[in-house]
């Protein structure tokens, strides 16, 4: 094999061109994020389905058969979710837009005085707001403002079409990339130095037992949560319960955030509906029921403790991904953020055995 110095070693030059070809794949990363959103979607589709479409092949079907049979599955089961939940997430959102005012009315009139007298504060107090009458009047500009806003948003119908063309890549790309996964794996890991392949393919099946717990463990975590902070809220008669239990589920993907979100929205959301704070004691306990089933059987059952990554790392890689590169950033924070942390762990392996660390 021809080295890329003639004097030079040759770890040298291995090591040289690997920090080039990753300094140039980052830079690409970064300058083609706007395109990049149905291409990261579909290789996170992929990723989730791949083992279903192993497990099929392994039981004599066809890997494109088996692509085919976990899209159809997967199809019926979004479609059925989306049926049952959108009118009633729908229902919820007009439940909250009614009691805006009466949120409003209570922070203003009870919570912030109340601050002041506790702390001794001196705060602005809120306007009080007429919202029959009001507010009513000026209905006609919100809805102006409204428009220009989300034509702004969306900056024309091309860019509209744009966005739907891209959100109609995800099924596409998925497919083929679920097809072909473990030849692209395969031609990947062949690309690299012949030293490197064996321990490359190592780590690479270490680090995808971590962003697969991860992604999968996870998801799965966030949906029980979604599922018990719904069903509890609403045995507490609460007329948000699906709305809240939902944003504490989603929220749960940075640890202790659902339960903190969950907890604040909901309390205030009871007190709005109940005026009683004898009713917040069970909104608690729902919330905590939910906290001791996810520390207790979720995570160490279906996430456990291999993807080593602490909730501030979790914090603030989903916030340097957004910084970085926006959405798409924030979609690949995670799974980048753990594949780093197997890596790291190896590199500091290596460092401890080697003479810098304990030699003379």
């Amino acid at each position: 094999m021809a080295e890329l110095g003639p004097g030079l070693p040759p770890l040298i030059n291995r090591w040289t061109a690997a920090l080039a070809a990753g300094a140039i794949g980052a830079v690409v990363f970064y300058l083609l994020q706007p395109i990049l959103l149905p291409f990261v979607l579909g290789g996170l589709v992929a990723y989730l389905g791949d083992p279903l479409v192993d497990s099929l092949a392994r039981r004599g079907l066809s890997r494109t058969l088996g692509v085919v049979v976990v899209f159809v599955v997967f199809t019926i089961l979004v479609a059925t979710a989306m049926i049952i939940a959108v009118p009633l997430l729908l229902h919820q959102l007009d439940l909250l837009i009614a009691k805006i005012p009466v949120i409003y009315a209570w922070f203003s009139q009870d919570a912030l005085p109340w601050v002041q007298q506790k702390f001794d504060l001196t705060l602005e107090r809120l306007p009080r707001l007429d919202w029959s009458g009001q507010l009513a009047d000026h209905w006609q500009s919100l809805g102006k403002m409204t428009g220009a806003a989300l034509l702004k948003l969306s900056g024309s119908g091309a860019n509209l079409l744009l966005g739907l063309a891209n959100l109609a890549l995800v099924p596409v790309v998925a497919f083929y990339l679920m097809r072909d996964w473990d030849r692209l794996v395969a031609k990947t890991l062949s690309v690299l130095p012949v030293v490197w392949q064996g321990k490359v393919a190592h780590m690479v099946n270490e680090a995808d037992e971590v962003v697969g717990a991860f992604l999968r463990g996870q998801f799965v975590v966030m949906c029980t949560l979604g599922v018990v902070y719904s069903v509890g809220l609403w045995l507490v008669g609460l007329q948000l319960a699906l709305l809240l239990g939902l944003l504490a589920g989603l929220a749960s993907i940075v640890p202790y955030l659902g339960f903190t979100v969950g907890v604040l929205a909901s309390c205030i959301a009871a007190y709005a509906q109940f005026g009683d704070w004898s009713v917040l004691l069970w909104v608690l306990l729902v919330f905590g029921i939910g906290q001791a089933i996810e520390s207790m059987v979720l995570t160490p059952v279906l996430v456990g403790d291999r993807i080593g990554l602490h909730p501030v790392a979790v914090i603030f890689a989903l916030m340097a991904g957004g910084q970085l590169a926006g959405f798409v950033g924030v979609v690949v924070a995670l799974p980048v953020a753990a594949v780093i942390a197997v890596f790291l762990r190896h590199a500091l392996h290596h460092y401890r055995a080697s003479d810098i660390y304990g030699g003379n």
